[in-house]
């Protein structure tokens, strides 16, 4: 009798502990599957983001050439904003760049499955191999972006601003008073907005399009020609795909970088203001491309490049 109380008193908490988890599990179940890894990705990119944000932020600094920062190296630059941000001006804009991963990764989700049966359908003389896939891709790459890019620019903009350094850097809402650019993610749509409507949201768009093909191309080609290379006993290894992927993406950055630099300082070209840089207007990619290269030098065009290459947790280059 003892023991059948003992032995039921004991079993309980476990009974409704398995009860519980029981009931969890059905609930999740509920949730579709693709609703549970996006947000599981979007969690983890969201993570990533922040955990890289400083650099990214430099590299930013780097490939505007903002103003005070011209001629300092990637530590003079993280220590001078520190000095002028503190520490949270390392994730200045950071906000912008998670905001936009669920959006993101679900939008380019969605387009790529909708591409590719469309590819299927109506080009079936294209086969149906992996060229389709990097058309559908690289189609599903260009709608994400084009759907989340003001996050972007907004992102761009916040993380050039740089406190007590951009004091010619200001914006006049109209004649009688001026104020420091850009306090948050929805000022800066506001004064952007009134600067020249939807179309200057897309400030900076077309050398990130542009890039998309080429980079996918790239990154795909390089990925299969480094799996081609690991022995077959280990082509199965998680680690090796892992390691393939991540230097196939940096090969591909490194290719399309220059797009990069140009797209950044088309999105903070409102915000130029220091003698070399104010008379000087970016219309279009290949003009963007020549102009820095007259006015700042071919090496501006790979300004903060060695950062990707310790950012390879986050490989979202587009």
């Amino acid at each position: 009798m003892g023991s059948s109380q003992g032995s039921t008193l004991t079993e309980s908490p476990t009974a409704a502990t398995t009860a519980a988890n029981v009931k969890d599990v059905h609930l999740v179940g509920w949730v579709p599957v693709f609703v549970r890894e996006l947000i599981a990705g979007g969690v983890a990119g969201a993570c990533s983001k922040t955990a890289v944000a400083p650099l990214e932020r430099v590299k930013i600094l780097l490939q505007t050439r903002s103003e005070g920062f011209q001629t300092l190296g990637i530590f003079q630059t993280m220590k001078k904003m520190k000095k002028h941000d503190g520490v949270l001006g390392f994730y200045k804009g950071n906000g912008a760049s998670v905001l936009r991963i669920v959006p993101y990764a679900a939008l380019h989700f969605m387009a790529y499955e909708q591409y590719r049966c469309w590819i299927l359908n109506n080009c079936p003389s294209l086969g149906t191999g992996s060229f389709i896939d990097l058309l559908a891709g690289s189609a599903a790459g260009g709608t994400a972006v084009l759907c989340t890019y003001p996050l972007d620019l907004a992102r761009t903009k916040l993380a050039y601003q740089v406190a007590g350094v951009e004091t010619r850097s200001q914006i006049h809402i109209n004649s009688s008073s001026s104020r420091m650019a850009y306090t948050g993610i929805s000022d800066v749509f506001k004064i952007v907005y009134m600067e020249g409507g939807i179309r200057s949201l897309y400030r900076g768009i077309g050398p990130t399009l542009i890039g998309i093909l080429p980079y996918a191309g790239l990154k795909f080609y390089i990925y299969e020609e480094l799996k081609a290379h690991v022995p077959e006993k280990h082509q199965d290894s998680i680690a090796l795909r892992l390691s393939c992927g991540a230097l196939a993406g940096l090969f591909g950055q490194t290719l399309t970088y220059p797009l990069d630099v140009v797209r950044r300082q088309m999105q903070v070209q409102s915000q130029l203001v220091s003698a070399q840089h104010s008379d000087v207007c970016l219309r279009s990619t290949m003009q963007g491309l020549t102009t820095i290269i007259q006015n700042q030098g071919w090496k501006q065009l790979f300004a903060g490049l060695s950062l990707n290459y310790l950012k390879v947790s986050d490989i979202s280059h587009w």
